[in-house]
């Protein structure tokens, strides 16, 4: 009978191990660790092989992270039935790692996975534990062309730190996001994953918010393209392309371009306006976005009338969606959001949700904070008054110093982009 040795893992071993992988994990419906990672510890990490004659027939890999081990792959392809085998290929790997000062060594197994080998090796089995992964939205190989563009991951919890604007949030779910992050079930109803959609609106009503909002929930890296940044070293129109060309690079993204009325105005006129070439630019890379999967263009504009027509055709946008001032509502649990804990009881919410109709979720967070401060700035004049916290009357005289963003002819302008502009 041939001989078994065990010896350390060497490249030209890669095929084999992958043949070995396959055959000990044809059975589990998800191994614990993916191929990917367990090829990367053995090229990076500690790794053992059991060879008969040419043939792998086993193997450990593990990997340290500060004083903790973990086994990322183990498994024999051939019988042991003293399990002799197995316990050489831990103590192999064991050995191989003990130099790390390692403190533990451990495994993770699937529910159904055999723990006999590992407790007849002293692992000890811990009931009242549950594994559990996420994946990163940005893998390693990517990180450069996500730095070369400015992108950045955002905080998980923006989509619920929108406070109100119910409406939007579900049509920007029912539309946006869940074809996107669900794409079995839209391709179950038949709809297809949109590339492009433009947000239009008042200002400091919140698009910004939204398509950040989005991101965080779709869990993409966010890259935000500033018109006014993109020709500091040079033409426009070339650097809108090698911005396009670097987000490419990328698996996943929602790019963000605000005032987009900035560079894609009407054309038109004799001579030619300067942004004209770049206009047509944004055309061209918006048609050819359109074409790459995983990823999302979010244009934002407080002129939607003033954009070029060709903008808004079909077939370069999915959706143009109006982002309007916050209904009742949404100012409810806006001013929720800035009134101290201590304080809510005594202030009459009602009476600040109707005062600050027609204000924008910006004009309400500055009334709030100048509240807070006006009420800070008179403890501090009179320490007889410094605990008696935040009343109604102060919200009301810090609503009364608080101008509006948005007109009434504003407002009256939106509402007919919604009838003549929206597409839902």
């Amino acid at each position: 009978m041939t001989r078994t040795h065990i010896r350390e893992f060497h490249g030209d071993d890669l095929d084999q191990l992958v043949r070995l992988w396959g055959h000990v994990t044809r059975d589990a419906d998800t191994p614990i660790y993916s191929l990917a990672e367990v090829i990367a510890s053995c090229q990076a990490d500690h790794a053992v092989v059991a060879v008969r004659g040419t043939e792998i027939v086993g193997a450990a890999v593990g990997r340290a992270a500060h004083a903790q081990g973990w086994i990322v792959f183990f498994g024999v392809d051939v019988p042991d039935e003293d399990g002799a085998l197995h316990a050489a290929l831990l103590d192999a790997l064991e050995r191989r790692m003990a130099s790390l000062g390692l403190s533990k060594l451990s495994v993770l197994l699937p529910e159904d996975g055999v723990i006999d080998r590992f407790t007849d090796n002293s692992f000890a089995v811990h009931h009242a534990v549950r594994y559990l992964e996420r994946d990163m939205p940005v893998q390693r190989r990517e990180l450069e062309a996500l730095k070369e563009v400015g992108g950045r991951i955002l905080p998980r919890n923006l989509w619920r730190k929108v406070a109100g604007m119910t409406r939007e949030k579900t049509l920007l779910e029912e539309r946006l996001v869940t074809p996107l992050s669900r794409p079995d079930l839209a391709e179950r109803f038949g709809v297809v994953p949109p590339r492009a959609v433009m947000l239009f609106g008042p200002p400091g009503t919140g698009k910004t918010t939204f398509a950040r909002a989005v991101a965080s929930r779709l869990d993409w890296p966010f890259v935000e393209l500033f018109p006014s940044r993109l020709a500091d070293g040079g033409g426009l129109a070339g650097a809108l392309r090698s911005s396009f060309e670097a987000i490419g690079e990328l698996e996943h993204a929602v790019v963000f371009i605000d005032e987009v009325e900035e560079i894609a105005a009407q054309r038109g006129g004799t001579p030619p306006s300067p942004t004209q070439g770049v206009t047509n630019e944004l055309l061209k890379q918006v048609a050819e976005f359109r074409e790459s999967e995983g990823k999302l263009l979010i244009c934002a504009t407080n002129f939607v009338r003033a954009l070029d027509a060709a903008f808004l055709r079909h077939g370069r946008f999915d959706y143009v969606l109006p982002i309007g001032l916050p209904n009742a509502d949404a100012r409810r649990a806006i001013w929720g959001r800035y009134i101290p804990s201590d304080d809510a009881a005594g202030i009459d919410l009602d009476l600040l949700v109707g005062e600050s109709d027609g204000l924008t979720p910006a004009d309400i967070e500055y009334a709030a904070r100048r509240a807070s401060q006006e009420a800070l700035a008179r403890s501090l004049r009179d320490e007889t008054d410094a605990g008696t916290g935040l009343s109604t009357a102060d919200y009301v005289r810090a609503l009364d110093n608080t101008r509006a963003t948005v007109s009434p002819d504003a407002i009256a302008e939106f509402t007919d982009d919604i009838a003549t502009l929206a597409r839902l």
